[in-house]
């Protein structure tokens, strides 16, 4: 999600926003206690308005700096409601947190994580009853209770935890063997185990550390992490399992002569690549290759939903195997919907988060970390080996997204510049379709795109491209930054 900025003032406490995935604040600055009970207490009031409140509701966290401590703070306040909570007792992964909902039948989850931003950042998601991503109209209404809860500081009503406990109000729920139960009947596990593969697994760090092990572990796949102990400050890293991260996983599957390199981000809801080589595979050829794993080799059938800055592989893969293709504004909350509407097989994202039909209208990184060793399994190929069959059949496509931060009192001006000139060609290329919903989202003739779009919340443009070579992705983006003037 984009995150909020911190405004270095105590103005931020009263306009905390819920953006594409939750509220995000620097600790103690604007991630404070305080502020976590305010949270809480507009879920508590959500959940009673909804009639939701006796179902109970989950709180679960990540390896963050007192994020056990936060989640605590926010048990004991929807338990001062009235609310029977569920309390992970240790670091969870989101994506079991998210499955735990659904297997629970809860209102909802609270989960203390702020996912993959760096280690002076936590945040506080709320998952819907469907264990899905909070849509919009959802934290909007939390937002209106939110407004009335922050103007009750230090008066919040709270249950301290050993008497919520005593009282029933709270108990602990550890949900790991919910969701290696469930992922268990998504695939054979005990004979993916049998593998002779050797996986490096990088958890960042972060919630997912042990799991892979716990899934795959006692076999002939030998399996070895990284990276696995709590450290909330994230040493030499920000926990995104993109290229800039993964250093250390690139040249421990090179020392290693590993087939594959795993990495998941701090609350392990996305997912990061390198293959045999040290070389990290980009979000977008994950995605396209999970999309092939699950239409050739597990012969699924059904639509395939992407955001707005995915890979218009899926888009040539959907005409090769006759399945329709959605797309989405950015962010899961908007694939989420869809998922649960039509039948659909996998939702993704460009930021390394992909769903999947039987489990969740979630993102789940251990999943999809899964469904890739076995198609390594399945076809005896290699990551590169994988990349180059789908190419075959897609052609070669390149991506890269830049960032660039501007004042943000140029904002509007940025924006309508692009508005008031946006090209009938681009580099001699007609632009064949213009899509305005969430950006600037320029289709060319070629089948190339270019996205220009600032984040929500921060004062940052977003420049995206895709086409048939590295050099040409490079081109791209520095004519559309020329457009936008940054």
């Amino acid at each position: 999600m984009p995150h909020q900025k911190a405004s270095g003032k105590s103005k931020m406490s009263t306009t905390i926003k819920f953006g594409t995935d939750g509220w995000r604040g620097i600790i103690a600055q604007d991630f404070t206690f305080d502020n976590v009970r305010a949270c809480s207490q507009a879920v508590a009031d959500y959940l009673k308005q909804g009639d939701l409140s006796h179902r109970g509701l989950i709180i679960g966290y990540d390896n963050r700096f007192a994020s056990e401590d936060f989640a605590r703070a926010a048990a004991e306040v929807v338990a001062a409601n009235g609310i029977k909570v569920y309390l992970c007792p240790r670091a969870t992964p989101t994506p079991a947190i998210s499955f735990g909902v659904l297997a629970q039948k809860t209102g909802g989850a609270i989960i203390i994580t702020a996912s993959h931003n760096p280690a002076i950042w936590n945040g506080f998601k709320y998952k819907t009853e469907d264990g899905a991503s909070a849509p919009s109209e959802v934290t909007a209404e939390i937002e209106k209770h939110l407004s009335r809860a922050l103007l009750l500081k230090g008066k919040i009503k709270r249950l301290p935890l050993p008497q919520a406990l005593d009282q029933g109000m709270v108990e602990h729920l550890d949900l790991e063997s919910i969701y290696t139960q469930k992922l268990a009947k998504l695939i054979d596990l005990k004979q993916l185990s049998q593998a002779k593969l050797k996986v490096i697994f990088d958890p960042m760090y972060g919630a997912g550390a042990g799991y892979l092990n716990q899934l795959l572990g006692g076999g002939a796949m030998k399996l070895k992490e990284i990276n696995g102990e709590r450290n909330p400050l994230f040493p030499g890293i920000q926990p995104e399992p993109i290229a800039a991260n993964l250093n250390k996983l690139s040249a421990t599957v090179k020392k290693e002569k590993a087939d594959v390199g795993l990495a998941t981000d701090g609350d392990a809801d996305r997912l990061g690549i390198v293959d045999e080589k040290g070389r990290f595979l980009t979000q977008l050829q994950v995605f396209a290759l999970l999309c092939l794993y699950l239409l050739e080799v597990r012969g699924e059938r059904g639509a395939m939903v992407r955001t707005i800055t995915s890979t218009t592989m899926i888009d040539r893969l959907g005409e090769i195997f006759n399945v329709p293709i959605y797309e989405t504004a950015v962010g899961f909350k908007y694939v989420a919907p869809i998922m649960m509407e039509k039948d659909v097989i996998i939702g993704g994202e460009e930021s390394g988060g992909y769903g999947f039909r039987s489990h969740m209208p979630e993102r789940d990184g251990i999943l999809a970390g899964i469904y890739f060793l076995d198609f390594m399994l399945k076809t005896g190929k290699t990551p590169s080996q994988l990349l180059d069959y789908l190419y075959s059949k897609v052609g070669p496509h390149y991506y890269q997204r830049r960032d660039f931060s501007f004042p943000e009192e140029r904002r509007q001006a940025i924006i309508k510049g692009v508005s008031d000139n946006l090209p009938q060609s681009i580099d001699g290329v007609k632009v064949a379709k213009t899509n305005t919903s969430d950006g600037f989202h320029l289709t060319l003739a070629d089948t190339s795109w270019l996205l220009i779009r600032s984040s929500g919340t921060e004062p940052v443009l977003r420049i995206y491209a895709e086409s048939d070579s590295q050099a040409r992705v490079e081109k791209l983006i520095l004519l559309g930054r020329k457009l936008a003037g940054v």
